[in-house]
């Protein structure tokens, strides 16, 4: 394993290597990191300062939110589950496309259902204020722990949410169980989810998590991610 390193050209390096633009907590972000590390694919990684977006970002992506993955063909990924897939395609050394249990399309339906309806009442109670004063947080705390139940039952007799093995679900939905969970850590952690409870500290104390959750050296250098070298 090798620390990142910084490199002198940017644009001479994003030629030969992916380039990565990301935010370190954006769940979105977390989702590509987690991917491209474990599938031990080196890239750029620009850590991009929100209220202060890189132009040539922009230029590729005028949606202008994270992550971004600008490839050395030419080709913008914009979507995290698109990057996920891209670079597990070419080295899924865990087998997170092929899940234990299950089918392909379920465990894509349960990520449609994390994306959906769950980011939906999460954004509500997280973000309440941005949603105007009819909105009620505690309605959508309410709605949001409906889904989390549901993964709570999954989990009763298995590791994770498509058998003991993780799989591409484990890693899409819980960046988003996590931001759920620290909006107000005291009634998460006094609700009756056990299992979900285990699986996400499992998740967050594992190694993956901790080399991709760690700070950068600066905001929009440009570094060279080896990370499970």
């Amino acid at each position: 394993m090798t620390e990142d390193r910084a490199i002198a050209s940017p644009e001479r390096a994003g030629a030969q290597l992916p380039v990565l633009y990301s935010f370190r907590r954006c769940p979105y972000a977390m989702r590509a990191r987690l991917a491209l590390t474990i599938s031990r694919q080196d890239c750029v990684l620009h850590e991009v300062v929100l209220r202060d977006k890189p132009p040539k970002m922009l230029e590729l992506s005028p949606k202008g939110t994270v992550p971004v993955l600008h490839l050395p063909d030419g080709q913008v990924l914009e979507q995290s589950l698109d990057i996920m897939r891209w670079t597990l395609a070419r080295h899924d050394p865990e087998g997170w496309l092929t899940p234990e249990t299950g089918s392909v399309a379920e465990m894509e339906a349960l990520i449609a259902e994390s994306d959906g309806s769950f980011k939906h009442h999460l954004d509500r109670y997280k973000y309440a204020v941005r949603y105007g004063p009819e909105t009620d947080p505690l309605y959508h705390r309410s709605a949001g722990a409906v889904f989390l139940k549901r993964l709570n039952e999954r989990l009763k007799d298995q590791t994770n949410l498509f058998g003991n093995r993780s799989s591409l679900a484990d890693f899409a939905i819980f960046p988003f169980v996590r931001q759920f969970a620290n909006t107000d850590r005291v009634w998460f952690d006094a609700q009756p989810l056990t299992d979900l409870q285990t699986w996400l500290a499992g998740h967050l104390n594992s190694e993956l998590f901790q080399l991709i959750i760690r700070r950068r050296e600066s905001a929009n250098a440009a570094v060279v991610q080896r990370l499970l070298d």
